[in-house]
């Protein structure tokens, strides 16, 4: 049996139909596998980079925290010094008197340690003076235990202070630092004549 025009025609409409039904149901998978290697490839880089972010910034933060370590402890060796300095400056307060007798005062809780200060300077003093001096630690009026320490001399009537304690240097140098500051906050005023 042979076949005619018109169904070789049908046979060939039918096989295209058929053909491109296939090529069209290939393409959608193809399609969806693209999309799922895409997509599979994308987390995996997103995951690579936010773990690179997340180590980048963990060490960020380990250099932050080793850097406040490290300005905590000059700080507190800067600290340590100043104390230290300051119990060595209370021969300023006996060069700035030049008194026979004076009268120390210090916190209630500093008074071993102003004692051995200025069983320490005394000598210092009569040396570089060519003058002796009695020294007395005040043991009924003692400065504020609030305070960070320091001391206070006196001579022997009580009239003229010399004070040194943390709290009054500090006082001097916002005093001293007022002008520098005002230009920091406010900028240099052409107006003003002294900057005091």
């Amino acid at each position: 049996m042979a076949l005619t025009d018109a169904d070789v025609q049908k046979q060939i409409k039918h096989m295209m139909a058929f053909i491109e039904q296939e090529a069209s149901e290939k393409v959608e998978e193809i399609d969806a596998k693209a999309e799922e290697e895409f997509n599979i490839e994308k987390g995996r880089l997103v995951q690579t980079q936010r773990v690179k972010i997340m180590e980048h910034y963990e060490k960020k933060e380990k250099q932050i925290e080793q850097h406040k370590k490290i300005q905590m402890s000059n700080l507190m060796n800067q600290a340590r010094l100043k104390v230290l300095k300051a119990r060595d400056d209370m021969i300023t307060g006996f060069y700035q008197l030049l008194e026979p007798k004076v009268t120390v005062r210090c916190r209630q809780q500093d008074v071993e340690i102003v004692q051995a200060a200025v069983d320490k300077n005394i000598p210092i003093y009569r040396e570089a003076v060519k003058s002796n001096i009695a020294v007395r630690i005040d043991q009924e009026r003692f400065l504020p235990s609030e305070i960070c320490g320091g001391v206070e001399v006196y001579n022997d009537n009580g009239k003229i202070k010399v004070s040194n304690t943390l709290e009054s240097r500090l006082e001097l140098m916002a005093q001293q630092m007022m002008p520098e500051i005002r230009v920091n906050l406010f900028g240099a005023n052409p107006n003003r004549k002294f900057t005091d």
